[in-house]
């Protein structure tokens, strides 16, 4: 039985700089970041179809400058008495609303034109190669200047004429034209609407929120407003990374996405198989899919087998007998590919061409060293091998369920002699075989193994994972490294996945004290920082992009299992 959260939903408000509005299902936010380190003093309607491209900016028309606060269901600028308010009322449609303070709307490169059949207001955006009418619905008429000069400043506005109380607008994205839109329902009725999905989707993926988990209402509304409907290469419904400028979907942040809504079947098994919609001949899968591309230079690695373990029973619905052979047949010609085309000659363990390929772009373990044979891939592929085994027994191939365990196992034995030094890990070289090592946290990564590991290598991993703690986290460079930035991206800063990764193996492997530790201060961090990209392992900062769906959703999984475990 769930507890009552500490703050309701309808309390939950959030800073537009550190988080996207949106909706389930859009592919438009509203917010003042509109590219890569590109933020605006106003709020822009931002669309992440063909390429990031602010569609259209708001600028308030009032004496002295307001503040925009976001909730769930609605986006709200406030100053003195005068207010505008946004509300999705479908996936392509935004609806605006003001009382007291004017609107206008400015925009850069397009397009603007008046539509024949309904007067509005059409704009064409180069950057997204697609129209959006600007429908009056309530005020004075919409006023244009430089109608079809492409280098307009000055947009339509609107405003209340006098002794109306409101005047409210629509923005509608467009592919090619499109009829009319309906505007039935009032604006009140579809910020209830709003708010009535966003919770059950709430009380459907986090059931067991209390007032111990204060974050969990704004880590949910960050994946689920930043889900997009299929269109392009997304094939289906997808969690993007964010909706500020890593607008993509990735090889394993993904993953962790799966498992934060295994409650929500469908959506979480989506998650989970969409990288696999794109799978090569070869067995190779995409680095990233978008809108409108499919990018394939950085392969990412093979967390796949572990997470489906993990997944599986965590999923409300099991998936049909088709979907899982499908997956299993998935996994073989993934880990077939690593050890095919990702595998020098007469060598037994796979290898990274780049620090890209591990997840870990620029640490300090590659550097000008890779190709790089690493124990994380190795052990990665240990149990990547061991999912195949498991799965293609529950679907009744013996024999593949025991080669896929032998070669496993010896994997796991060939991983250990090759990579293992009395108190920790080291990379090779792929073909000459000579060591790397770094004071990279990327070398504790075996610690996935758990219990499969021998005490003394587990007692080893323990002390390294303790160098690289602080008061907020894991730093993936120890912090007296003489190559620690604090901002360096994988040199230092702490990041959700790693993190993740080795609390999950550290309790597999019966360390839960220390497990408990770096989880509690993760999560705190959080609580305070928000859902970054990554953090300043000294200060907890949040770093780069501010509303990162793999970070929600590994705090979504630490907050579960702390308060499942103090629930019993």
């Amino acid at each position: 039985m769930s507890i009552e959260p500490a703050v309701p939903t309808e309390e939950y408000a959030f800073p537009i700089r550190d988080i996207p509005f949106s909706t389930n299902g859009s592919w438009l936010d509203v917010s003042p970041v509109v590219g890569l380190n590109d933020i605006r003093e106003t709020v822009h309607v931002v669309s992440h179809k063909t390429t990031m491209t602010s569609v259209v900016g708001l600028q308030p028309l009032a004496e002295g400058a307001g503040t925009w606060l976001g909730r769930p269901n609605v986006l709200t600028w406030t100053h003195e008495s005068d207010v505008i308010e946004i509300v999705f009322q479908d996936n392509e449609t935004i609806r605006i609303q003001g009382r007291g303070a004017g609107l206008r709307l400015e925009a850069g490169v397009s397009e603007l034109y008046v539509d024949q059949v309904d007067d509005s207001y059409v704009l064409s955006v180069h950057g997204t190669g697609r129209r959006y009418r600007l429908t009056l619905l309530s005020g004075l008429p919409l006023e244009a200047y430089k109608v079809y000069d492409r280098s307009v400043v000055g947009f339509p506005w609107v405003a209340s004429p006098a002794g109306q109380d409101k005047w409210e607008i629509a923005i509608e994205e467009m592919d090619a034209g499109a009829v009319p839109h309906s505007y039935e329902s009032t604006f009140e009725e579809l910020k209830e609407g709003q708010l009535d999905s966003f919770n059950t989707y709430l009380n459907q993926v986090a059931p067991w929120r209390s007032e111990r988990t204060p974050a969990v209402v704004a880590a949910v509304y960050v994946d689920w407003a930043t889900t997009v409907a299929p269109d392009g290469f997304i094939t289906r419904p997808a969690m993007l990374m964010s909706m500020q400028w890593m607008d993509r979907v990735w090889s394993w942040d993904h993953c962790f996405n799966a498992l934060a809504i295994a409650r929500n079947a469908k959506a979480s098994w989506d998650q989970y198989v969409i990288m696999f919609d794109h799978q090569t001949e070869s067995g190779g899968i995409p680095d990233a899919v978008s809108h409108s591309e499919v990018i394939y230079n950085y392969p990412k690695p093979p967390i796949h087998g572990w997470a489906l373990t993990n997944l599986l029973p965590r999923l409300t619905e099991r998936p049909s007998e088709e979907e899982l052979r499908a997956a299993l047949d998935a996994l073989v010609k993934w880990t077939n590919w690593w050890r095919t085309t990702m595998t020098a000659p007469k060598s037994k363990f796979a290898h990274y061409h780049f620090g890209n390929d591990s997840g870990w772009d620029n640490a300090t373990l590659f550097g000008r060293e890779a190709p790089l044979q690493t124990p994380d891939l190795s052990a990665f592929m240990v149990l990547q091998m061991e999912a195949i085994s498991s799965l293609a027994a529950e679907l009744g191939d013996e024999a593949s369920a025991t080669y896929w365990a032998s070669e496993a196992q010896e994997l796991l034995t060939n991983l250990l002699q090759a990579f293992w030094r009395e108190t920790h890990f080291v990379a090779l070289q792929a073909r000459t075989g000579v060591e790397r090592w770094s004071q990279c946290l990327l070398l504790a990564m075996p610690i996935v193994l758990g219990s499969r590991l021998p005490e003394d290598v587990i007692d080893g991993l323990v002390e390294t994972i303790e160098g690289h703690l602080t008061e907020f986290g894991l730093a993936t460079e120890r912090t007296d490294s003489a190559l620690y930035e604090s901002d360096g991206y994988w040199r230092g800063p702490i990041w959700a996945p790693s993190t993740y990764l080795i609390v999950h193996g550290l309790r597999d492997a019966g360390r839960n004290e220390l497990a408990d530790k770096i989880s509690v201060r993760f999560r705190e961090m959080c609580e305070r920082f928000g859902f970054a990209e990554n953090f300043d392992a000294l200060t907890g900062e949040g770093l780069r992009d501010r509303s990162y769906t793999w970070t929600a959703s590994c705090y979504l999984l630490l907050a579960e299992e702390a308060e499942l475990a103090l629930q019993g």
